[in-house]
């Protein structure tokens, strides 16, 4: 079963985010911070678990406004933890409010969040040697290199194989099988550079 057969065999709803999300190159500040705040919460949790409680997550950080979420306060935090259907976790609740004060600081310091993380691939979605092929790793290089220099700005609970799944998700990396068409759509309408597999941990391959 390839990568993206993976995601074609699990539910309807990742069935649709496979299929209009994952890996579309994104720019837009918003948008990012809804994906680190959905990784956020998916530690030690199943992505199915976290797609499926998105729209909460949603009215909980008033549809992921980083800018407001910044403000939040203890009530905010009750008001969270006390909604039906949340995952109650502290920690990650208060994390993601530390995570939006220090974005915000991000869109400060380089006018978006946008242009600080496509930074470290130039501006272009990167096609790793043999990912298309089905050998995807949890997290390499460049998401260990990026998740260091978050987490010295401030960041909680993104880890390298955090970012990692950040990357796939916001189209920095294509990880789609070369047989899916998401795959050659994102080829075709946004810039790529192909580049050699780069310190990669726990390849796993997806036949």
């Amino acid at each position: 079963m390839g990568f993206c057969d993976y995601w074609h065999n699990t539910s309807e709803i990742n069935v649709r985010y496979h299929d209009e999300e994952w890996g579309v190159p994104v720019h837009d500040d918003r948008t990012q911070f809804e994906y680190l705040t959905l990784e956020v919460m998916q530690c030690g949790l199943s992505w199915q678990t976290i797609i499926n409680k998105r729209d909460i997550m949603r009215s909980c950080f008033a549809n992921f406004d980083f800018s407001q979420i910044a403000t939040y306060d203890e009530g905010d935090i009750l008001r969270i933890m006390n909604t039906a259907g949340m995952i109650k976790s502290r920690r990650k609740i208060t994390a993601i409010i530390n995570n939006a004060r220090c974005f915000m600081q991000i869109c400060h310091d380089y006018g978006s969040f946008c242009n600080y993380i496509w930074q470290y691939s130039s501006g272009k979605t990167i096609l790793y040697t043999k990912h298309d092929e089905g050998y995807i790793p949890v997290s390499n290089g460049l998401s260990a290199e990026i998740s260091r220099d978050l987490r010295r700005r401030g960041f909680k609970y993104l880890g390298a194989v955090t970012i990692y799944s950040h990357l796939q998700a916001c189209g920095i990396i294509n990880d789609h099988a070369k047989d899916c068409p998401r795959y050659a759509y994102i080829n075709s309408n946004f810039p790529v550079v192909r580049k050699k597999r780069y310190l990669e941990q726990q390849v796993k391959y997806f036949k």
